[in-house]
This record gives C-alpha cells, structure tokens and sequence, in this order.
C-alpha cells in the first residue's frame, strides 16, 4: 500500500462557532501505480486532502502512512525530505521562477536533493525532451506560452524521479487542446509506473483516470470506477 490514510480529519477554528471541518473523518488507501482522480466542487475539500496527501500540511487528527512511513509523526525538515525524494508537484498556476530559464526551473529539485552540476543538467534536458519542450530549454516563463509553461512544470515534477506525481487542476488554466495534451502527458507517464494524483473540479477530466474518488463537504462519497462514481 503506497498511501494509507483512515479517519483524517482537518479542522480548522475548532471548538469555535467559525469551526469548518474541510475533511470529515476520511480514509482512503492508493495502491502503488494506480491513476486516481478525486474530484469535487469548491470547499468540498480536495485541495486540503492533496496538501495533506502531499506532506505540505498536517491533519488535526487520524493516520497518514506514505509507504509505510506514519508521516504524522515527521518534523517539517523530515517531511520537506519526504516531498523532495516521492513527490512531484503539478499546480495550476506553473509555480515556474520568472527570472530562471526552463531548464534551470526544472534543475530546482534536483538541486535540493544534491545532484551534481553536470548531472542536474543532463536529467533536467531529459525531462525537458520527455514534454517536447527541449528546444524550449533557455527560455523564461514570459517567453512561453500557458501550455508551454505547464509542460516546463511537469518536466520540474519528474526530474527528480518521484514514484508519485499529484496534479492540482493541472489543465485548469488552460484551452481544451492543450489541456488535452497535458493529460496524455500524465497517461504517458502513468504508463511508465508512475502514481498518478490528480485534483479537479471537472468531471470530463476525472473520467479519464483510471479511478474516481468524489469528495464533498469533507467526506467520501464515491469511490471507483467511472461506471461505479456515475461520469
């Protein structure tokens, strides 16, 4: 079991009139290789599963194992160490630095984890060739395009080789056709045995996973298939 999480809770202003509880006693266990979409409409409490799912929060309460690892028990640093070596991170908005090139947004991670100079630039222009966006390698974030930009951030998100990929609304900014084929960048590398996390609020893009989880007001409440969710 890759991820394994039973009666998570996030509650925020507890014990107070304002008290919101954005996830309501969930438990959700992810296979290794699977390609999951858990999808619901704003405030249903997607974005706050995937930061937890991510190691970039914390819950009030319940269990987290990542790969055997009962994360809530991690300092920031050995979490930060967790998201760095298992996790690549797809978000919406590209998250690219302005004033770095494609290839040196791409290096980033890889700098973390202490590649080498030479190295880092050889994996990073393979991530790079991988999203057809090589030719694209000194560019910065202004002289591309939205889609270009999220291709450069899928590259950043594999560079590093981590065993799971989470995609928050990846195709949310994006025209139809170029979300189209930042999706068949994800099929593509699911099917090198990547995991694949994907986050959205629409049901086209969910249907195309493998697996479908629905959340709303904080809870679960379809889990499976396209035909077994309804889409």
């Amino acid at each position: 079991m890759l991820i394994d999480i039973k009666n998570l809770y996030k509650i925020y202003n507890e014990g107070h009139e304002s008290e919101v509880r954005a996830l309501d006693g969930v438990s959700l266990q992810i296979d290794r290789g699977e390609f999951v979409a858990i999808i619901g409409q704003s405030g249903s409490g997607k974005s706050t599963l995937m930061n937890i799912l991510g190691c970039l929060d914390i819950p009030t309460y319940g269990d987290y194992h990542l790969d055997g690892t009962d994360v809530t028990e991690l300092s920031d640093r050995q979490l930060a160490h967790i998201r760095n070596k298992q996790i690549g991170f797809i978000f919406q908005g590209y998250n690219l630095i302005p004033a770095l090139s494609a290839r040196e947004n791409v290096e980033l991670p890889l700098i973390y984890q202490g590649v080498g100079m030479g190295q880092r630039a050889e994996r990073a222009m393979e991530s790079l060739e991988r999203v057809g966006m090589a030719e694209r390698a000194d560019h910065k974030p202004s002289e591309m395009s939205g889609g270009q930009q999220q291709r450069v951030a899928i590259a950043r998100a594999i560079a590093a080789r981590p065993p799971i990929i989470m995609a928050d609304e990846p195709t949310g900014a994006l025209d139809s056709k170029t979300g189209r084929q930042v999706l068949e960048i994800l099929h593509s590398l699911h099917e090198d045995g990547s995991t694949i996390i994907l986050i959205t609020h629409d049901n086209g893009i969910a249907a195309t996973a493998d697996r479908i989880v629905r959340l709303s007001d904080g809870h679960i409440i379809a889990d499976g298939s396209r035909e077994e969710v309804g889409l």
